[in-house]
C-alpha cells in the first residue's frame, strides 16, 4: 500500500523526484513501521543502488550503520533480484540482541526514471498492534480460546467425575442390596447428583417392592399350607369310620379306600414341597448374598448325609478343590447340593458309589455328582429339570406300593429347583449319562477365588 502511494511522486512524467525524499516516506512511518527507499537509476552503467531516504530520518553516521545491517542480512543482496524480477522478497531475522523479530519486505517501485526499491521494517509484536511473528500461543485471542476451552473441560470432568460417583455409589448400594444389608431410601441417601434423585427413589421403590413381595410370599405360603392341610385332616380323621365298616371281604371298597390315602398323602407332600419351594423363593429374593467357601458347605452337606448314605448301603468318594469362593446365599447353595444328592441316592443301588467332585477353572466353580444309576434316556436329558418331572413309578404304575408309603419322598421338583437357584447366582446346571452307566450332574457357578485342592473318600 505505502509503495502504491510513492508511485504518483516516484514516477513524475516531468522530472525526476527532488532527493532525499524524507519527507515524502514521513507520511507514511510510524506506528513502529522504518522506511528506507533505494533507487537504481535507468540506463547501462547504473547497476549500483544508492540511499535516497529514510523514515524516521537517519543522520549520516546512521545511514552507514542501516546499510551495514542491511548488507548482514542480506538485503542489499536482494535488491538487483527484486527489480530485475519484479518480486516482493519478505525477509525475517532477529535484532542484535535476540530479543525482537524483525519482519523485512523487500518492494520493487519501478518508474520511467528507473527501479526504486521500498525496504520496510517493523518489530513483530510492534506492527499494528498484532501478533504478526510470535507463535501463535502466544498471541492474546489463542490465549482467551485456550483459556475458555480449559474452563468448560473442567466443568465437563466435575459433571463427569460427579455423574461417575453416583453411578459408583449406585453400583454399591445395589451390591449390599444383593447382600441384604440395606434398608430403605438407600439409593437416594447414597446419591450425590440432584439430577438422579428421581432414579434413586425408583429404586429405592424397587426394592421395597422386591421386600414386599418376599413377605408377602411367606404369608401366602403359610396361610396356603395352613388352609389346605386343615381339610386334608379332615377328610384323614373321616377315613378311620369309613374303614372299620368296610367288610374285610369288599376288595373294591378296600382298594378305593387305599386311593383315598395314597391321594391325600400325595396332597400332603405337595402342599409341602410347595410351601418349600415359596419360601426358597422369598429366600432368593432376601437372603443376603455374601462371598462363601463352596468347598465348606459341600464339606458339611456331605458330612450331613452319612446316616442317609449308610441307610442305602452308598458309598461317597470326593474330591474337593479348596478355597472355591462364590457369591450367595448359602440356605440356597445347601438346597442346590441336597437336591442333587436327594436324586443320586434315589437311583443308586445298594453297594454302589457316589461321586462328588469340585474343580475350580479359571473363571467358574464346577460341582459334578455323579451316581451310579441307571441313567437317562438321552432324549429326555432335558426334561430332568423341568417343573414336576419324575422318573419314580408313580401311583397309577404302583398304586398298591404308593398307598403303603406313609409319606412320598418326591413331586417332582427338586431337579427344577436346583437349575432355578443356579440361574439365580449366575451359573449353568445340566445332566449327561456316565459312559458306564449312571447320571452326572454337574453345576457351574462363578469364581471368586483360588487355591490349593484336597481329596478324601467316605
Amino acid at each position: 500500500m505505502i509503495a502504491q502511494a510513492l508511485l504518483p511522486v516516484l514516477d513524475r512524467p516531468d522530472a525526476r523526484p527532488k532527493l532525499p525524499l524524507d519527507t515524502e516516506l514521513s507520511r507514511f512511518g510510524g506506528d513502529g513501521t522504518i522506511l528506507k527507499l533505494m533507487f537504481q537509476p535507468k540506463g547501462p552503467g547504473h547497476q549500483s543502488f544508492y540511499y535516497v531516504g529514510s523514515s524516521p530520518k537517519a543522520t549520516q553516521d546512521q545511514i552507514g550503520v542501516e546499510l551495514d545491517s542491511l548488507a548482514e542480512h542480506g538485503i542489499l543482496q536482494q535488491l538487483e533480484q527484486t527489480c530485475t524480477w519484479d518480486e516482493n522478497v519478505a525477509i525475517r531475522y532477529k535484532e542484535a540482541d535476540g530479543k525482537e523479530d524483525i519482519l523485512t519486505s523487500v518492494i520493487p517501485i519501478r518508474s520511467r526514471w528507473g527501479c526504486w526499491v521500498l525496504v520496510s521494517s517493523h518489530v513483530a509484536s510492534e506492527f499494528m498492534n498484532m501478533s504478526i511473528g510470535r507463535p501463535y500461543w502466544q498471541s492474546r485471542e489463542v490465549r482467551i480460546t485456550a483459556a475458555l476451552y480449559l474452563v468448560v473441560a473442567i466443568l465437563g470432568i466435575l459433571i463427569a467425575m460427579s455423574v461417575w460417583r453416583s453411578v459408583r455409589e449406585f453400583r454399591d448400594v445395589a451390591k449390599e442390596v444383593r447382600r441384604g444389608r440395606v434398608g430403605e431410601s438407600a439409593f437416594v441417601d447414597r446419591n450425590v447428583v440432584p439430577e438422579l434423585d428421581s432414579v434413586a427413589a425408583d429404586f429405592d421403590g424397587l426394592v421395597g417392592d422386591l421386600h414386599r413381595a418376599a413377605r408377602d410370599i411367606r404369608q401366602a405360603a403359610e396361610e396356603n399350607a395352613h388352609s389346605l392341610k386343615t381339610p386334608l385332616a379332615t377328610i384323614q380323621s373321616s377315613l378311620d369310620p369309613i374303614r372299620r365298616v368296610v367288610p374285610e371281604d369288599n376288595d373294591r371298597a378296600k382298594r378305593a379306600m387305599e386311593l383315598i390315602e395314597a391321594s391325600l398323602a400325595r396332597l400332603r407332600l405337595l402342599i409341602s414341597a410347595s410351601q418349600r419351594m415359596d419360601h426358597n423363593i422369598a429366600d432368593l429374593i432376601l437372603s443376603p448374598r455374601d462371598q462363601i467357601d463352596l468347598t465348606q458347605v459341600v464339606t458339611d452337606t456331605l458330612n450331613g448325609w452319612r446316616d442317609t448314605l449308610v441307610e442305602h448301603d452308598v458309598r461317597l468318594h470326593w474330591h474337593l478343590d479348596s478355597n472355591a469362593l462364590i457369591q450367595g446365599a448359602r440356605s440356597n447353595v445347601e438346597v442346590i447340593i441336597e437336591n442333587i444328592l436327594d436324586n443320586a441316592v434315589s437311583f443308586s443301588p445298594a453297594g454302589s458309589i457316589i461321586t462328588v467332585r469340585l474343580i475350580k477353572t479359571r473363571k467358574s466353580v464346577d460341582l459334578m455328582i455323579e451316581d451310579s444309576g441307571p441313567g437317562i434316556d438321552p432324549e429326555k436329558l432335558e426334561q430332568v429339570f423341568e417343573r414336576h418331572f419324575s422318573l419314580r413309578p408313580s401311583e397309577h404304575e404302583d398304586g398298591a406300593a404308593f398307598a403303603k408309603a406313609e409319606k412320598p419322598e418326591h413331586a417332582g421338583l427338586g431337579m427344577w429347583i436346583v437349575r432355578r437357584n443356579v440361574e439365580l447366582l449366575g451359573g449353568k446346571v445340566s445332566a449327561m449319562n456316565r459312559p458306564g452307566g449312571g447320571l452326572t450332574v454337574k453345576v457351574s457357578l462363578p469364581l471368586y477365588g483360588s487355591g490349593p485342592s484336597n481329596s478324601r473318600t467316605a
